[in-house]
């Protein structure tokens, strides 16, 4: 037990040397970065592509969709628009690493970019152990999942800053309670930041599109000050 304790313990660790120089680099650029954790098919590609379609003419947005097997979701981002996307193929491993994205990041002009976001293999277990270098991890949910979820999985909720709740449209056909899952990932994370949203109807996008500039523009803000 103690060997595995102790490899697991090395991986995590060069992991998180990698995470620090990719954090490094988009600082330097001044570039935001967020990973995108969600259960699979609770929306996240269909959030990233409309977002891609909507703040195309404002930001410059680069992406990396993690898969397990195929490039879907990436070419599903490059369709909606999206000029800077790259995949990542895992070929079985349940989660993306530092490691993963720092080879395709120098394939990714930075220069050019105002946010960069990366799309996660669809798991709430593994990818809450791996920092990507990301600023912030935003977890999704949608209403066709328990409101128990930050329950079940309090670690992803733990390290999260941002919860979205897609596919509020629906919310009359589910057993789902929005006071509910908002209380249950509080009692996990005081400090989560809620968006409640439809990709299906827009209703809420509009207030995710702001945050997004907002967060630009705070980024590029905090360096002239500096």
């Amino acid at each position: 037990m103690s060997k595995k304790i102790s490899i697991e313990k090395k991986v995590l660790s060069e992991n998180d040397k990698l995470a620090m120089e990719i954090r490094a680099q988009l600082k330097k650029q001044q570039i935001p970065a967020l990973n995108f954790v969600s259960s699979p098919g609770s929306g996240k590609t269909s959030l990233l592509e409309k977002t891609l379609a909507a703040l195309s003419s404002e930001l410059t947005i680069g992406m990396v969709a993690g898969d397990v097997q195929t490039e879907n979701d990436a070419n599903r981002l490059i369709n909606a628009g999206g000029k800077f996307i790259k995949p990542i193929v895992t070929g079985g491993s349940c989660h993306l690493d530092a490691k993963m994205v720092s080879k395709v990041l120098p394939q990714i002009d930075l220069s050019k970019l105002d946010l960069f976001i990366i799309e996660n293999v669809g798991n709430l277990v593994c990818p809450s152990s791996y920092d990507l270098g990301e600023d912030m991890k935003v977890v999704l949910v949608s209403v066709t999942e328990g409101d128990d979820k930050p329950l079940k999985y309090p670690g992803m909720f733990r390290r999260s800053s941002v919860m979205i709740i897609n596919k509020i449209d629906m919310l009359e056909l589910c057993d789902f309670d929005m006071e509910t899952v908002r209380r249950n990932a509080l009692q996990i994370n005081g400090d989560l930041k809620f968006f409640e949203m439809s990709c299906r109807t827009g209703e809420g996008l509009d207030i995710w599109y702001d945050w997004l500039k907002s967060l630009v523009a705070q980024k590029k803000e905090h360096f002239l000050n500096v």
